[in-house]
Parts: structure tokens; C-alpha cells; sequence
């Protein structure tokens, strides 16, 4: 007899008024699950097993990601191998996703069987073993937590809220911009460099309740500047979260020390904690003063349910996410903007003909469809995560009308769907004004795949659209923007991500009001 019936009988057996009806009415259902699960084996045993890239003995594909641009390898081999295949890197089987239909598939179709996160060593460390939501599990944790950064910080009323940082990180910009045309018309000026700072300045203000200029660390036994907290905070945990460490390939010589790497990412991870130690034991003197502001951190510190360490990451996840993802955007579409006039001018023009003499506010935004293709456009071809962190296959499952055994993992490009030929006209080109074609609703964060899909689509969705289309059309709207000498070819990224090796340098001019 199998399980099920040998768990139920014998409560059955305890209800004396338990009637034959009921008994055979389980029985059938155990049969018919018994049968489901039966005929479900045997579907998989008759769906062809994925395309294989072909590759070396023991170490697989892995000398051809050596690069550490994935993401541009995955999307060549789609067109030898279709949308979905499988590689090995080491000891295991990775099953690359490269088209809409087929990611969509595995993200909402058969998520329940690969709801697991996959990490690597660097990852592990550095999001102490899945304590954020974009690394969780889908389990009761994950749930819990997303709706605490629903509530807080990226849902809705939450924004609303939090509308007043946006606003200022808007003016201050504006503000920096101007004094800088003034002051130095003929120089270039660095926009990561005045854009990033305003960032940062509101993800820590919504995560902490306070912008900061320096912290002392006890720890550390230093005071470190703005900058260095960005570092720290920011810069070197995103350059630690791409680092490889060979036996995450290799699990079998996981005994085998590698010093010198273990060491680096363990120093990333105390300070990047010492770092978050400071901030918080600032703001619980605050709290503990009777002030009290409308925080991630405070909202947090009233769950009891969360430990310290847990407080910590999640508070430091909104700050990584918000000061790096968005600011990845936004520079992209002034470079694209800056680099072709005609689309620059289109924008302003009916940024000018909605808002007159008056300056563009989100209010605006559903009005302008201009600047939210931009934003769309933007993200289509820099998708801030061309690689979404692995996912595990704790079941066979079926993809793309193949078989994905148990104990495959999942990689979902991104990249490869948003320039995927069969779906975009001409990819590779920058060109707004394929959302302007009625098949998008104007309000649609997820024309393209870069906020993922399902159960885990990213929850920041509307943050970013909200800070990168309403500073971008500011910027627009009082400056026009053009590229230096050199700056067109600029266009290399920092490894995994598609973050901008050098920063943007631009030439502003500011328009007559």
C-alpha cells in the first residue's frame, strides 16, 4: 500500500461514523494520484533530452565562459542550438534558457519544480546563505520577507510614501547639473559620479531613515567617508558577488583550500557587515531618542520574527539594489540618448508639448509614452541582470517540450530573450520607438523580460520605473546632452553585469525655459 493511504487509514479507522462512500471515495483519490503520477513519468520518458553544446572531458563548456560575459555566449549558441539547451561546467548540468516562451515557461508554468536557488560560493557568503529576497528560496521566509519589502518600500502605498525622496533626488540633480553647465560649459561632466550619490542618498534614507556623509566604525576602528561606505557598501560586494571560485564547478575537490579567494570575499563580507553593524546601531539611538521616521529599518525592527542578521541583509539588500540597478538604467539611456539626437529631440518635444513650462513630475509620466519606450528600450538591451542567479530542478520537469532531469540547474538569460531575433526587430539597435506601436500598454512594467516573470518577477519594478524615467526626462527636458570625443566606443561592462565599465562623460547645455 503506498503512503498516502498508510498516513490516512489509520485516522479513518478512529471515526466511527467514517462511511464506505468516504473510504472509497479516498481510495479513488489515491488511485487517481497514483495515475496521475504514473502517466507523468511516463510523458517525461517519452520527451527528447535538451541539445547538448558540445564540450571537454571533465571541465565541459567552462573554457569557452572564460570571458565572463555569459550572457553574449549563451545568445550566439541559441542560434547553433535553439532556445533552449544544456552545457557542463564541471561537475554540472546547466540548462540555459534563451527565449520569452521558454523562460515564461519555467518561470510561471513549472515553477514549483525549480523554486530553488542555486548559489555560488562568493554569493553563499556574501547574502549569508540566501537572507535576501532575490536569493531566497520560495518558501515561508521568502514570502514573509517580500511582503515586509512590499509594504514598506516598493509596493504601491509604499511609494507613495516615499514619494518626497524621490522628488528631492530629482531636484538635486537638476541642481548639480546646472551649476556644473554654468560654471564649466565646455567640460565634460561625469554623470555616474552626480547621479549615483543622489541615489544612494535616497536608498539610504528609505532603507535607514537618514542619509549619511561619514560613520564611525567600531570594528573597523575608522571613520569612513560617503565614499567609502558606497564601496563598501555597494562596489565591492557587486564585484565579490561575480568573482568565481573554481570549485563551485568542481564540488568533489571542495576540500582542496583556495586561501587567497576565501579570504578576499571574507573581507568583503566583515566589512560590507561592520559597515551595516554602524549605520544600524545609529539609527537605534535615534529610535531609542523617540524619533521615529517611515524606514525600512523601523518598520523591520517591530517584527520580531527577524533576527539581527536577517535585519541587517535585507536592509543592506535595498540599499545594493537601489543604488546599483537603477543608476545601471538610467546612465545607459543618456548614453543612447546623448548618441542619437533624433530620438533626444523626439522625447522633448513631447515632454515640452505635455508639460509646457511646467516641470515634468511622475503625474506626467502616463501622458509621455516617449519617455516610457526610452525606459522600456533601455532595459531591453541593458537588462541590469543579464543572468538571473540559478535556479535548481528539484524533479524532472518538462521545458520547451523537453525533458529537464532532476538535479539540472536553470540559468535564464535574460539578455538572450530581450535579443532574441524571432521577437525584436534589428535587437541590437537602440530604437525607442518599437513600444510605440500599440502593442504595449503604457503602463506595463514587464514588456520585456528584464523584471523576470511569476511568482518571483522583481518587486522593484515600479521603483525604478518611477526614478529612472521621471530623472530622465527632467534631464532632458532642461538640458540637451551630447557625447565627448571617444565616448561612442565606450561601451565595455563589468563582467556579469551590464553596468558600464568606465562612467558616462557627457557634454550639457542647458535648454532656454
Amino acid at each position: 500500500m503506498d503512503a498516502v493511504a498508510t498516513t490516512v487509514l489509520p485516522s479513518l479507522q478512529a471515526m466511527p461514523y467514517a462511511t464506505p462512500a468516504a473510504v472509497g471515495g479516498l481510495f479513488f483519490s489515491v488511485f487517481v494520484m497514483k495515475q496521475f503520477i504514473n502517466n507523468r513519468k511516463k510523458t517525461h520518458a517519452k520527451l527528447p533530452h535538451v541539445p547538448e553544446v558540445p564540450g571537454w572531458p571533465v571541465i565541459g563548456n567552462l573554457l569557452q565562459l572564460k570571458e565572463k560575459k555569459p550572457h553574449k555566449t549563451f545568445m550566439n549558441w541559441a542560434d547553433t542550438y535553439g532556445p533552449i539547451y544544456s552545457i557542463r561546467t564541471g561537475a554540472s548540468t546547466v540548462i540555459v534558457l534563451n527565449s520569452t516562451d521558454v523562460a515564461k515557461e519555467a518561470m510561471v508554468t513549472r515553477y514549483s519544480s525549480i523554486s530553488t536557488r542555486k548559489l555560488s560560493k562568493a554569493l553563499t557568503v556574501l547574502t549569508q546563505n540566501k537572507c535576501m529576497v532575490a536569493t531566497s528560496d520560495y518558501d515561508e521566509f521568502h514570502k514573509m520577507v517580500k511582503r515586509h519589502l512590499l509594504t514598506n518600500v516598493l509596493g504601491a502605498n509604499a511609494q507613495r510614501r516615499h514619494r518626497h525622496h524621490r522628488d528631492t533626488l530629482v531636484e538635486n540633480i537638476s541642481t548639480l547639473f546646472h551649476s556644473h553647465a554654468k560654471k564649466n560649459p565646455q567640460r565634460a561632466v561625469n554623470f555616474r559620479e552626480i547621479f549615483e550619490s543622489e541615489l544612494f542618498g535616497l536608498a539610504m534614507k528609505e532603507a535607514l531613515g537618514t542619509d549619511v556623509e561619514s560613520i564611525y566604525v567600531d570594528e573597523l576602528g575608522i571613520t569612513l567617508s560617503r565614499d567609502e561606505i558606497v564601496h563598501a557598501l555597494v562596489h565591492d560586494p557587486m564585484e565579490g558577488a561575480i568573482d568565481v571560485d573554481w570549485r563551485d564547478f568542481f564540488p568533489y575537490f571542495k576540500w582542496i583550500p583556495n586561501k587567497r579567494w576565501e579570504a578576499k570575499i571574507q573581507q568583503m563580507h566583515y566589512r560590507r557587515q561592520a559597515v551595516m553593524n554602524a549605520l544600524i546601531k545609529q539609527e537605534k539611538q535615534r529610535i531609542a531618542s523617540g524619533k521615529e521616521v517611515n524606514c525600512y529599518l523601523d518598520y523591520l525592527l517591530s517584527e520580531s520574527t527577524l533576527t539581527e542578521q536577517q535585519i541587517s541583509m535585507l536592509i543592506w539588500e535595498t540599499i545594493i539594489e537601489t543604488a546599483d540597478t537603477t543608476m545601471v538604467t538610467t546612465e545607459w539611456a543618456i548614453y543612447e540618448l546623448a548618441r542619437n539626437p533624433n530620438y533626444q529631440d523626439a522625447l522633448y518635444r513631447q515632454i515640452k508639448n505635455v508639460c509646457g513650462s511646467e516641470k515634468i513630475k511622475e503625474e506626467h509620466l502616463s501622458q509621455i509614452p516617449y519617455l516610457n519606450a526610452v525606459f522600456h528600450e533601455t532595459i531591453r538591451k541593458y537588462s541590469p541582470a543579464p543572468v538571473i542567479p540559478l535556479r535548481f530542478a528539484h524533479e524532472d520537469t518538462e521545458i520547451g517540450g523537453y525533458i529537464v532531469p532532476a538535479g539540472s540547474e536553470i540559468a535564464v538569460n535574460i539578455y538572450g530573450c530581450n535579443m532574441d531575433k524571432k521577437r525584436w526587430v534589428n535587437p541590437e539597435e537602440w530604437n525607442p520607438e518599437r513600444f510605440l506601436n500599440g502593442k504595449f500598454d503604457a503602463m506595463d512594467l514587464h514588456k520585456t523580460m528584464a523584471f523576470g516573470a511569476g511568482k518571483r518577477a522583481c518587486a522593484g519594478a515600479l521603483q525604478a520605473s518611477l526614478i529612472a524615467s521621471t530623472s530622465i526626462g527632467r534631464l532632458v527636458q532642461e538640458f540637451e546632452w551630447s557625447l565627448k570625443d571617444g565616448e561612442e566606443e565606450n561601451v565595455d561592462i563589468v563582467g556579469l553585469t551590464t553596468r558600464k565599465l568606465h562612467p558616462l562623460h557627457t557634454i550639457i547645455k542647458a535648454r532656454r525655459q
